[in-house]
């Protein structure tokens, strides 16, 4: 932890030092911009090191802003007010809600019952159950870990499949579809993860002076954008992976059988889970209608009435520490990344970096940037932080070369959610599926290293195609 705290403060102060030795004033004397990109570097590094939890980090560094000048108290505490901080909390609760009366596990089941005949056949209800339910979850956590790993841990054993020299008979195959097919759900929707809202609001911010507006990632636009390209792959990656590494039991005939008795069990719809899933349909309906300037207002609208109608409770809510942990930390890097885009430091660094590329075509700088972005995430154990780190930086050196702003900041947004799936600790449940020991370290990343070459075709082909379509650009 030492070593840790060394790097990020070291980090800072080597920021702040050569930014004055740059500019030729002394180091008391640094303009309000440069000290906050200074802070925000060792926040940064801090999300990455981890000496505390990130919302702990955020809080730090939020204060230090304050007590060096780079903000004021209000400008810093101003990130809480922002709604998209308050959207995403919301989505916490709804997915709470979601879990706790059983809805969700009831959708995974219905999907084991419907295709589950066949081992592959299972792998797609894995993967349909998950895009159904990142629709509204935004952690992909909950829905990898509190959802469908128990349904899949108990398939696996259903067919004597356990760690060891049994997994290969079903158990490897669906946790790694499991996977790889949530990453890819992450990308399909706004609220497919945490940060997605926040690579959106970036997003915005970095094409506020564009010629052609404002790009509008709201969760219509979204998952409009991100369709096409998501679901081929979707509908390919349990496909490719059986063939890659199949299961030895090719059919699962109790598998459904399972699903019937766990339905069963579970018995008819409750009125709460009815209620929840009219509140479901209400909300998802109305994010995709109203578009963004209604997005919150609704989520909230949804969670007040879950509220009133004891689907869920206050207590509930107050439990829900994965919301209040988001709330923390995505509400002050959202200020802190605001503060440094009003600062003009992106700007600064646009401009210095698009003289690099004098020369080179946007297309060959939009394809060699988006590829050197992804493969950058082996560094990274989280989405969130790959973004924060580098998504304002690639955007606006590509948008500086010449690259059209809403292509660039659209690919990276959706680039940086399936980059996950290369490795073990990509993203959240990595480290929770991988933890259940039916897959290999050298094969999970075997696995990820060659799916990525055929997503990232696929979304470096098919996808500007489809953009052009939908007139991202």
């Amino acid at each position: 932890m030492k070593r840790s705290w060394a790097i990020i403060v070291g980090l800072g102060a080597l920021v702040w030092l050569g930014a004055a030795y740059a500019l030729g004033v002394s180091v008391s004397e640094l303009p309000q911009g440069w000290r906050l990109l200074a802070v925000f570097s060792s926040t940064i590094a801090g999300l990455l090191l981890q000496p505390l939890p990130g919302g702990a980090i955020v809080l730090t560094g939020l204060l230090v802003a304050v007590a060096c000048g780079a903000l004021t108290m209000e400008q810093a505490l101003k990130g809480y007010a922002d709604p998209t901080v308050w959207l995403v909390l919301a989505a916490y609760f709804l997915s709470r809600a979601l879990i706790q009366t059983g809805l969700a596990r009831r959708l995974a089941l219905y999907f084991v019952r419907l295709l589950g005949r066949r081992s592959l056949g299972l792998g797609y209800a894995i993967v349909a159950s998950d895009v159904v339910l990142a629709g509204m979850i935004p952690s992909n956590a909950a829905r990898v870990g509190g959802v469908l790993l128990p349904i899949v841990r108990n398939l696996a054993e259903l067919y004597r499949s356990q760690p060891g020299p049994s997994a290969a008979l079903l158990g490897t195959y669906l946790m790694l579809t499991l996977y790889q097919g949530d990453v890819m759900a992450c990308a399909l929707f706004f609220t497919g993860q945490a940060s997605n809202p926040l690579a959106a609001q970036q997003a915005y911010q970095l094409t506020a002076e564009s010629a052609s507006g404002p790009v509008v990632l709201s969760y219509r636009e979204w998952l409009w954008h991100a369709s096409v390209p998501a679901l081929l792959c979707l509908a390919v990656i349990p496909w490719w992976i059986y063939r890659w590494h199949g299961p030895e039991i090719r059919h699962t005939p109790e598998a459904p059988a399972f699903a019937r008795q766990e339905l069963e069990r579970l018995g008819s719809l409750r009125p709460p889970e009815k209620v929840l899933g009219a509140v479901f349909v209400t909300v998802c309906g109305l994010w995709i209608v109203l578009g963004k300037d209604y997005v919150t207002l609704v989520a909230l609208g949804g969670v007040v009435a879950l509220f009133l109608t004891g689907v869920l409770r206050w207590h509930d809510a107050l439990e829900e520490r994965s919301g209040w942990d988001v709330f923390i930390w995505y509400g002050g890097l959202v200020q802190l990344g605001k503060e440094l885009h009003a600062a003009g430091i992106v700007r600064l660094f646009a401009e210095w970096s698009g003289g690099l590329f004098v020369g080179w075509s946007w297309p060959v700088t939009w394809v060699a940037l988006t590829i050197i972005y992804f493969y950058a995430h082996y560094g990274f154990a989280s989405i969130t932080t790959h973004m924060v780190s580098m998504y304002p930086a690639f955007a606006a050196v590509l948008i500086a070369g010449g690259a059209p702003p809403g292509l660039t900041v659209a690919s990276l947004a959706f680039f940086a959610n399936f980059s996950a799936g290369l490795t073990h600790y990509g993203t959240t449940p990595g480290p929770i599926v991988f933890a259940t020991g039916y897959v290999s370290q050298a094969l999970w990343w075997r696995t990820g290293f060659a799916l990525s070459l055929f997503n990232v075709a696929v979304w470096l082909t098919v996808g500007p195609c489809w953009w052009k379509i939908t007139g991202l650009w």
